[in-house]
Parts: structure tokens; sequence; C-alpha cells
């Protein structure tokens, strides 16, 4: 991401509060420094574009709340999923133990790994709060491998702008920039509050992006891939989620 001065950061602010016209100069500013989201066309692309670029100059680093383990929730909300296929069934009965992630795209060694192999990397936990557009939410405690740290292993090429991940759920995938996916708090998640990611929540493995609405944060992760564009996923518009009328970015 290119830098933007002050200057600039304070010219796009004043542009935003002069209404339509001045969606249009923060949309300008934001193409030059690259700060457009893949769901920039459209009614609401204006907007979207002014979110993401907004938030990203102003929060690349930031971390998302942590909360104190008193204030895990009691009762969590496991969102409804699709009933499991036969071939998640024997995954499950075999303990995942069978369960890959694959790694693949702009990285120096294309490579999987089983939930072992990822728990020996690095471990990492969290209290966040999965934030649902739909308007509930739950505080857990979350277990897992950064992100970065598997991206790192594979050897994550410069020039990769996003990072595309995808579901058991074969119509399920997202995809985060470099951001994100280099931010300490995204972890590969398999533990929550103690013990094994529990497959309501998205066992035996999930993305968990706290900084993003719970949408972001798609279960039953299989596959990463590194790319510098989104055009070839999906309709080019960075996950599932926009194609079924949500934003690609759903920050906090």
């Amino acid at each position: 991401m290119n830098q933007i001065s002050r200057r600039k950061l304070i010219t796009m602010g004043l542009a935003a509060t002069a209404g339509v016209s001045g969606v249009a100069v923060a949309s300008r500013l934001a193409r030059r420094y690259g700060l457009i989201p893949p769901d920039h066309g459209g009614i609401y692309g204006p907007g979207e574009t002014l979110t993401y670029a907004c938030q990203r100059l102003l929060t690349t680093h930031s971390p998302a709340h942590e909360f104190p383990r008193s204030m895990i929730s009691k009762t969590p909300f496991a969102n409804a999923t699709a009933h499991p296929s036969e071939e998640f069934k024997r995954h499950q009965a075999g303990g995942f133990s069978d369960w890959r992630l694959t790694v693949d795209g702009m990285v120096e060694r294309p490579t999987s790994f089983s939930l072992a192999d990822l728990r020996s990397l690095a471990l990492s936990s969290q209290i966040t709060e999965v934030a649902c557009e739909e308007g509930w939410s739950y505080i857990a405690e979350w277990i897992g491998t950064p992100l970065a740290k598997v991206l790192h292993e594979a050897g994550l090429h410069p020039q990769a702008r996003y990072i595309v991940y995808f579901s058991f759920q074969h119509y399920w995938w997202d995809s985060i920039d470099m951001a994100d996916a280099l931010h300490p708090q995204t972890l590969l998640t398999w533990g929550m509050n103690d013990g094994d990611l529990p497959v309501g929540f998205g066992g035996p493995l999930r993305m968990r992006v706290p900084r993003q609405l719970g949408y972001k944060s798609v279960k039953y992760i299989t596959r990463i891939t590194a790319t510098d564009s989104l055009k070839g996923f999906g309709k080019g518009l960075g996950s599932a989620s926009p194609e079924a009328g949500y934003a690609w970015y759903g920050g906090i």
C-alpha cells in the first residue's frame, strides 16, 4: 500500500464532508493510492471505496479490542451452517486427522499443512468479539496459528496483494488484503475457549479476522491462495459476500 501524507488525508476527510462531489474526490484519491476495493462498482461503489480507503489509512495496524476472560460469553451463538456432507462426516469420524490446509498461489513453497502441523508452527490466542451484521454477537477465546506465520513458512511473494481463502463448503470463500492477512490477530483458528474448535463454530479450522464483521471469519478452511488480483475468483468482487449483497470489506 502506498503511503499518503497527512495533508492528503486531511484533504480526503474534508472532501468526504462535502457530499456527492466530496465522495468523488475521495474516490479519486483512493484510486491514486491503490485503495480501491474489488466491489467498487455499482451504486454503492463510491461508499464502499470511501469506507475501505479511510479505514485502511487510519487503522492499518490497529488491533481489534480484546476482552478479559470474565467477559467470555456463557452461551455463544453458533450461526447456522449447511448440513454436513458425508465427506465431512468421514473427516469428523476420524478426528480430522487427515484434514489438510493447502497453501498455493504467489508463494515460493506451495504446500499443505495438517492440523498437527499448524499447531506445531505457532500458537496465539485472543479474546475477541464476533460481531454479525445481522445484529447478534458473542465473545470467545480463539486459539490458533497466525496466518502471517503460515504465509512466512510458504514463502509469500512480496508482490502478493490479497489472500483468498476457501471453505470445505465449496460455495463459501472470501479474501482479505495484506494489512489484515499479516495482522497478528488474524488466525487460522483450531481452538476455542481452551478446547478444540467445535464444528458448529467452524471446526476443525476457521479463519478468524477479528477486525472485520463475522462473515469474513469463514468456517471449515481447506485452502488459502496468495494473489495479486481478485479478478479471477468468482465474479471478481473479492468474495461470495458481495455476490450476495454484502460488502467485501466489513471493517469494524
